[in-house]
């Protein structure tokens, strides 16, 4: 789809309502153009599913009430540490399994997503699919932020994205908070981040993330990538990798934007150690 105009992007994002709509429309027609699973299913042994959380949050000091993504900052105790990071984790096939059968409920956000007659009508292949990762998304995003399922309103979910360093692949689920305000972070996350949808759309806040990565063997990599800054209270939070891709396919699926072209972006420069890839003892 074209760009929206950013006086269009303004007013929806002060309408719930009318923005979730749109959000589970743009979905819907993307993923009826490319299906997000094929007839084979899913690698249980390298999938894992993430909730990309929205939601309307309240009004703070110097910050208006408006809709945000909500991401988990990694603690100091799993991989990847200080990254900011989409809820969720690896499918447990018995556990999740199990768990998938209660989104049957009409209390739980499947049930309850407009779409899900035609999945169910056209994709019966997907159904299983599609519930076992949500039911993955939900169990690890209670674990991890004490998220309240009951609260939720299912959009619809984004394509894989596929992670070539740790053999992985990502299903997010797009979810509308429908009332929680306040999250109380486990062990994994040292804090909670909530970026304003409307700074997504400020060019002036992308960058090119210029890494040096240490390796086990104590050599040094250095790459770029493209990322987002986001500043509050005197501290900067990169978003960048995979959670970072997830909310580009989001933003141009729903809105017809694209960050800039990366050549054209001030370039920041960050470090990775080699304890980057397992947790601080």
């Amino acid at each position: 789809m074209n760009l929206m105009d950013l006086d269009s992007i303004d007013a929806l994002l002060q309408r719930p309502s009318v923005l979730t709509h749109q959000i589970g429309d743009r979905l819907h027609i993307h993923n009826s153009r490319q299906p997000i699973f094929t007839m084979e299913g899913i690698d249980m042994a390298a999938a894992s599913a993430v909730l990309f959380l929205l939601g309307w949050l309240p009004e703070k000091a110097n910050h208006p009430e408006e809709p945000c993504l909500i991401l988990n900052k990694r603690s100091a105790g799993v991989r990847q540490a200080g990254d900011l990071c989409c809820p969720g984790g690896r499918v447990s096939p018995r556990l999740d399994a199990g768990l998938a059968t209660l989104l049957r409920l009409p209390m739980l956000p499947l049930a309850r997503w407009v779409f899900w007659p035609a999945w169910r009508k056209r994709r019966p292949y997907n159904v299983k699919w599609l519930r076992l990762l949500l039911a993955t998304g939900l169990r690890e995003s209670v674990e991890e932020m004490r998220l309240n399922p009951f609260g939720l309103k299912f959009l619809g979910p984004l394509p894989p994205q596929h992670l070539v360093m740790f053999q992985r692949v990502i299903y997010p689920m797009v979810i509308w908070i429908t009332r929680q305000k306040r999250f109380y972070p486990n062990w994994e996350v040292e804090k909670i981040v909530c970026i304003p949808l409307r700074d997504l759309f400020n060019p002036a806040q992308y960058a090119r993330y210029r890494l040096r990565i240490e390796t086990p063997s104590a050599a040094e990599n250095v790459n770029t990538f493209p990322c987002f800054r986001y500043e509050k209270d005197d501290q900067t939070e990169i978003l960048w990798g995979a959670t970072f891709r997830i909310t580009m396919v989001f933003l141009n699926y729903v809105f017809g934007f694209s960050p800039p072209d990366m050549d054209s972006l001030p370039e920041i420069r960050g470090h990775l150690s080699r304890t980057y890839h397992s947790p601080t003892p």
